[in-house]
């Protein structure tokens, strides 16, 4: 089973990477961040991570009010660095885990956690900063991630408590992974103490970022304990974004040794630096096994429905430049470069053949088939004026009138707005 070697606790603050991008490692003001940061490395690199799951707050750049979650977890093969307003830092793109990604979506939903899924999203420098000062080759980091992007921006936001209990259940989805060789770093990051908006920004509290740093190590349920309020008086506002850092220790055992610990304020955010390495026993293959029944047994046996495909993880990824097509038929602009000139706006999609045929032959089962959602289906139908019910014959492999004879009531309809 996946081992997970031990957790890192890392801020965040666009400072770490501003210092890293303009070469400050020598500069009496910045080099504090840079030693800190090198423990790190040197500690990712004796342990031979493969894997980091990164947990991160975006900061209003990927994550917008118009569909903001509690967490959002990525399932994608790559991650690149985000444009912020000057442009993506030069970064190279990480690789992402797709088998581990999936693996840890299906068992924290199966433990009632009702995540977000996302793939084809930038990440800022809430993922970014630290990634790039814990592997900072030109290469970039040569393993790969899964981010979880938790919202604390706007409130309501995930109580410590709650993302405490959430690490308990990564824990027993990462090693009930089906993979032995596989090693994982938890990786926390924000904090420490800052405020960046209102009268109060520039508020830091070094007595209680010690204080947090022992709890956590020590006795990490009293920080579970604590309201969202006494982390905002304490540790200001943004501040509070620490309870993420309980989901890295939730993840943790009981039982675990402090490798490293640093911490250090320039300027409006104490940036630290932490390591613990987890000391316990993973799952045995038995414990492991019964867990990965758990996390299949909602949809057991759906997959075995005649005629019934349903839409997973695996497919909303393999299929997902089709879907995307598909479902910019709501834009207008996309719609009238469809319909005026298709064979342009699939070269400008990169759509294979198999695709381009499927859409231009109307292949509606075929598409079903390959990944398409059915609700895309019948956004395609409107566009050219196919109704459902005929979508629904070609895909049981009957004309539109012995379909219509199965039905109480023979009807035409769409979701197109015309008329």
């Amino acid at each position: 089973m996946a081992q997970i070697i031990g957790g890192i606790g890392a801020s965040h603050s666009p400072t770490i990477g501003f210092a890293k991008d303009n070469n400050k490692a020598d500069d009496p003001g910045w080099k504090p961040i840079f030693t800190g940061f090198q423990v790190v490395q040197d500690w990712v690199k004796q342990q031979q991570i493969d894997v980091m799951f990164m947990i991160f707050n975006d900061h209003i750049t990927s994550f917008f009010f118009d569909h903001y979650s509690p967490f959002a977890l990525g399932v994608d093969d790559s991650y690149h660095t985000a444009d912020e307003g000057g442009g993506p830092r030069q970064y190279p793109a990480v690789k992402g885990h797709l088998e581990l990604s999936r693996h840890i979506a299906n068992s924290l939903i199966a433990d009632e956690f009702d995540l977000s899924i996302f793939q084809k999203k930038p990440l800022d420098h809430g993922c970014f900063s630290p990634l790039s000062m814990i592997s900072p080759d030109v290469q970039g980091w040569s393993g790969s991630i899964v981010p979880l992007q938790v919202g604390v921006l706007q409130f309501p936001i995930p109580n410590a408590k709650r993302c405490y209990k959430l690490g308990k259940s990564l824990r027993k989805a990462i090693e009930s992974f089906p993979d032995p060789e596989l090693r994982v770093a938890i990786v926390a990051t924000g904090g420490l103490s800052h405020q960046v908006h209102g009268e109060r920004c520039g508020f830091n509290n070094l007595e209680w970022d010690q204080r947090f740093l022992d709890l956590l190590e020590h006795q990490p349920e009293q920080l579970a304990d604590m309201r969202l309020a006494e982390y905002a008086e304490l540790g200001g506002l943004e501040g509070a974004e620490v309870i993420m850092w309980l989901i890295m220790r939730g993840a943790l055992s009981d039982k675990v040794r402090k490798v490293h610990s640093a911490n250090y304020l320039p300027s409006m955010t104490n940036i630290a630096t932490v390591i613990y390495e987890d000391l316990a026993a993973s799952f045995d293959e038995q414990s492991a096994e019964r867990y990965r029944q758990h996390i299949h047994a909602e949809l057991k046996g759906a997959e075995a429905l005649p005629g019934t495909y349903p839409f997973g993880l695996e497919l909303a990824h393999r299929a997902y430049r089709l879907n995307d097509f598909l479902h910019r038929l709501i834009e207008p602009a996309h719609r009238e470069k469809f319909s005026s000139n298709p064979q342009a706006l699939f070269e400008e999609f990169k759509l294979t053949e198999q695709e381009q045929t499927m859409i231009v032959e109307r292949q509606w089962i075929e598409m079903i088939r390959y990944g398409v959602i059915f609700f895309l289906l019948e956004k395609l139908g409107a566009v050219l004026g196919v109704p459902n019910p005929h979508i629904y014959a070609a895909m049981r492999g009957e004309d539109i009138d012995t379909f219509q004879r199965t039905r109480n009531v023979a009807m035409n309809y769409s979701v197109s707005g015309a008329k």
